[in-house]
């Protein structure tokens, strides 16, 4: 096991290390994984409402582009750091080889409470680092996208900047886009749609009844409003619902449209009729079938995976689990769906809103949640398969495959 007070990119590369451990590669070829191909670093000067000047820091990491343009979103937050930025990359590389959309793997962020700006202060600040990183961007370069704290608001922000810088008209070199500026439609729920998905697969594969499976959910962001939501409208019963402010729980149930009507009036979750308040710490350990963490990594760790009561941890959120977590889960049993699988659906849908955007087309939303089924369902199936014939947990079946296909891309083109 490992200490539970290790970065992010400590436990992406301990994940590495164990799938290795079931698997043959070629060394060289894990230790070209082991390092991130580019790392930037860069101050942001931005001028604020009152004319005082701020610097803030920001990063792009580009991991690996074996098997395509660099992909991954950028997320404003006060704890975003080089070392969360960096893991988050590498594991948007293996995300994409587990559901084989042509993509690499890349990350950003700025260290900033974006709540704690005007809207022109966000504006300024999103184009200061659109102009700081723009020569390492583009459609077949790489490739940003929404994540924690950005919205397609944003990302219009810099696809504007990025053309004004180059001259050019490039809608794909961001996704997550407002359908106006050639946005993808049912881009804005794919994550929970993909991850719903997903989810219906596993029910196959064992013993979870909708009718009679609860499903916890931390983090009542854009994710896991949408999961939520369609567990609810399929029959699965919700009991557990948080923000960053607090949970509720309500063993008879809860209605997430309204939860989150209330949500919208009062600021939180918290004091909604019919349910009980809650920690985020108590959320996670309320017993349920499922139990969805949707927010930020590292929140499930060794000294309170003992203490989780749950069938299903399902990972919508990146590395929300430690590796030593995941040995004291797996030893009572319980089955993880790893987040390289669990909340694919958002870099499946970009890759469907960049193809469409390179080749000046438009689907509907039918066409595209049609599309991302057909890049979940199989994907998972590989993942379940590869986990009956070599034993071993969902993650490190994922792993393997996501590295069988990115080793592959690299020995052809003589990285080793």
């Amino acid at each position: 096991m490992i200490d539970i007070d290790m970065g992010a990119y400590a436990n992406a590369l301990k994940q590495l290390e164990i799938a290795v451990s079931h698997g043959q590669f070629d060394p060289a070829a894990v230790e070209l994984l082991r390092h991130a191909r580019r790392t930037m670093q860069v101050s942001l000067a931005v001028k604020m409402d009152d004319g005082v000047m701020r610097v803030f820091e920001g990063y792009r990491v580009q991991y690996n582009n074996a098997r395509g343009p660099y992909k991954g979103g950028l997320r404003y937050h006060p704890q975003t750091d080089l070392d969360e930025v960096t893991a988050l990359a590498f594991w948007m590389s293996i995300k994409c080889a587990v559901v084989d959309v042509p993509f690499g793997g890349g990350k950003g962020g700025i260290t900033v409470d974006p709540k704690t700006l005007s809207k022109g202060e966000l504006e300024r600040l999103t184009r200061a680092f659109t102009r700081a990183i723009v020569d390492v961007i583009g459609p077949e370069r790489d490739v940003p996208a929404p994540d924690v704290n950005t919205t397609p608001e944003i990302m219009g922000w810099i696809m504007d900047e990025y053309g004004q810088l180059t001259g050019k008209s490039a809608p794909a070199v961001v996704t997550g886009k407002p359908i106006a500026l050639g946005g993808s439609e049912g881009r804005g729920t794919a994550t929970g749609q993909g991850g719903f998905y997903v989810l219906e697969e596993l029910r196959k594969k064992i013993s979870l009844d909708p009718e009679s499976a609860t499903v916890v959910v931390q983090g009542f962001g854009n994710v896991g409003q949408s999961f939520v939501a369609l567990c609810h409208r399929h029959g699965w019963r919700v009991t557990g619902i948080s923000d960053s402010h607090g949970g509720i729980v309500a063993d008879a149930g809860l209605d997430p449209d309204a939860v989150l009507a209330w949500k919208k009036e009062h600021g939180s979750v918290s004091g909604f009729h019919g349910s009980r308040d809650v920690t985020n710490a108590e959320l996670l350990e309320h017993p349920c079938g499922v139990l969805a963490p949707s927010a930020l990594e590292n929140v499930i760790t060794e000294e309170n995976a003992p203490r989780i009561r749950t069938q299903v941890v399902f990972e919508l959120a990146n590395g929300p689990t430690t590796p030593g977590a995941d040995v004291l889960l797996a030893e009572r049993g319980v089955v993880v769906v790893p987040d390289v699988l669990a909340n694919a659906g958002g870099v499946a849908t970009s890759y469907l809103e960049w193809q469409q955007n390179m080749e000046r087309s438009r689907w509907t939303e039918q066409e595209v949640f049609q599309k991302l089924s057909d890049i979940m369902v199989p994907a998972f199936r590989a993942v379940w398969d590869a986990r009956e014939r070599g034993g071993g947990s969902l993650r490190t079946a994922s792993y393997l495959i996501a590295l069988e296909r990115i080793c592959a891309a690299m020995k052809v083109k003589g990285w080793y």
